[in-house]
């Protein structure tokens, strides 16, 4: 035996084992330590949000490392505040009726300042309950579906047809974007979006194994993530601490829902965005309303409990849902006129603007259609500059330099889906929308969905629109989910990945009638289904529990 350890080979062994065993002390140590960090984080402050039975930590159990880590990465070393934010609240420029929220007083050492018609927000009780939207402009996502949310708000007595009561009138819808409350809490948001928008622009225009990568780490919301989040949003309490605990608050992003259950308000709704079942989209302690059956179905399995969960459809605006009958009639006698109709493409890009190079390329490969005049595009820009010169670019590599129209003001897209709807054709065959403002670069998909034939997008929120969809490239592997859950439900494609996958439907749809019918006539049934009904629902369930 002495013989064999004197040979070199034994003396590498042991130097690894000696190595092996040190790094196991040390992760044993540091395990302990983070979570003795852990446990410290969960009493300080102690609130109502209970991570760990929600997902079932015996099932779900912590990790401690990662969880310090990356809590580390977000926040620091920065402890929760327990101030309180003061609010005030003026209408909102662009949607008559909506109060959105801000600051009652200026913050020390900022350049904002409150609103000049800015009022203290103040509940009155002997009024009618009021509705809160709680949201946070990451992307554009988010705040589209707080729109389409807040559109049902604002008519919520009207669509209710009940007989109008004390309780039932004059009731206020709140527009609360987390970030437009001037404060330490909104810094640290930011710059956690800043830093997703930026990964998502770089791997989307990278693609290849990096976005692969990425699309990865989008599919990987485990219960640790959800408790990330949840020891974030902990910081994010003294923005609702200014509103009474029983106000109904629908959140569109799970910060909000979160922050607002560890405030301690017992009448919280999260809309769940997309398609896929994740921990870090669900909240504890909250009514979770998913858009479709596969999700809800997921999410029990996964172990949320039915008082947590409900099936209630897709988050579309209230305009869009009403006039869902005549406007597929009118896309349908389109594509069926004995005179060819060009098809109208709306192209709008995400509020991360990723996927410039490949939209880009879908525009290139569309020229032989735009000289043919067999589509018309609408390139929704939104306030993105790069997107907006991407575009220009684009357009005059194929010939079209200062042959196609631009528009830059809400009252401008209003005024060309007016114009579309009447039964006149654009004026140009490419039209550019482009802004400097942020409401009208989410609006304007939402406003010109009424007047396209196709909407070409990738399968985000939009995913989910009563529009026939191209479902072009993902940005993250979680909206694959999205574009099946279209595809299924008749009223989109199935993912195209790849221009030569977009060309071939463009194919279908330019020549031929047929695909863009079926989509038509699927958008119908469903919503005789009640499909698209998801942010109403929301809103009268939420009015349903503030009575109780």
């Amino acid at each position: 035996m002495g013989v064999m350890f004197n040979e070199p080979w034994a003396d590498v062994l042991m130097f690894f084992v000696i190595i092996f065993a040190a790094f196991y002390l040390i992760k044993v140590i540091f395990s302990c330590y983070a979570k003795s960090i852990y446990n410290k984080m969960l009493q300080n402050p102690k609130t109502p949000l209970n991570v760990d039975s929600f997902v079932d930590a015996a099932k779900n159990a912590p990790s401690y490392i990662k969880i310090w880590f990356l809590c580390r990465l977000s926040f620091g070393d920065r402890k929760p505040s327990e101030e309180t934010v003061k609010l005030a609240s003026a209408e909102s420029p662009h949607v008559p009726g909506l109060q959105v929220t801000e600051r009652a007083d200026a913050r020390k050492n900022s350049s904002r300042k409150v609103s000049p018609d800015a009022m203290p927000l103040v509940i009155n009780p002997d009024m009618p309950d009021p509705l809160v939207i709680g949201t946070i402009r990451m992307g554009f996502g988010h705040h589209r579906i707080a729109y389409a949310a807040c559109s049902w708000a604002l008519c919520a007595d009207e669509d209710g047809g009940a007989t109008p009561t004390k309780k039932s009138v004059n009731r206020t819808t709140y527009f609360h974007d987390l970030l437009n409350i001037d404060s330490p809490e909104a810094d640290l948001i930011k710059a956690t979006d800043a830093t997703y928008s930026k990964m998502s622009r770089i791997t989307s225009n990278m693609g290849g194994v990096v976005e692969k990568a990425w699309g990865k780490a989008m599919l990987s919301g485990d219960s640790d993530a959800l408790r990330i989040s949840a020891f974030t949003a902990v910081h994010l309490r003294p923005l609702f601490k200014d509103l009474p605990l029983d106000t109904p608050i629908i959140a569109t992003h799970c910060y909000v829902a979160l922050a607002a259950v560890a405030a301690g308000f017992t009448n919280v709704i999260n809309l769940v965005i997309d398609n896929h079942a994740q921990w870090f989209v669900v909240v504890p302690g909250c009514l979770n309303l998913v858009q479709g059956p596969v999700n809800y179905q997921n999410f029990l399995k996964m172990g949320v409990t039915p008082e947590n969960i409900q099936l209630a459809g897709h988050w579309i605006p209230r305009d869009l849902v009403l006039n869902i009958p005549k406007d597929c009639e009118r896309r349908i006698a389109r594509v069926k006129s004995a005179v060819f109709k060009p098809r109208r493409i709306l192209i709008p890009v995400g509020g991360a603007g990723a996927q410039r190079k490949f939209i880009c390329q879908y525009v290139k490969s569309l020229e032989p259609l735009i000289k043919e005049k067999k589509v018309q595009l609408f390139l929704n820009a939104g306030d993105h500059k790069h997107m907006k010169a991407a575009f220009e670019g684009i357009l005059s590599d194929i010939g079209l330099d200062g042959q196609y129209d631009v528009v830059n003001s809400t009252a401008g897209v209003h005024a060309f889906r007016d114009k579309l709807l009447s039964g006149l054709e654009p004026d140009s065959t490419v039209t550019l929308f482009s802004f400097e403002d942020y409401f009208p670069a989410v609006a304007t998909t939402d406003i010109l969905s009424r007047v396209a034939d196709v909407l070409a997008c990738k399968p985000s929120e939009l995913a989910f629109y009563p529009v026939p969809k191209l479902m072009i490239r993902r940005v993250g592997d979680h909206e694959q989910y999205s574009a099946l859950r279209a595809a299924e439900l008749g009223d989109g494609t199935l993912e195209a990945r790849e221009i030569e996958d977009c060309e071939r439907y463009m194919d279908l749809f330019v020549n031929g009638s047929e695909l863009l019918e079926q989509m038509n006539k699927s958008i119908i049934d469903n919503n005789h289904n009640g499909v698209y009904n998801g942010c109403k629902n929301a809103v009268r369930i939420a009015l349903e529990r503030a009575q109780k």
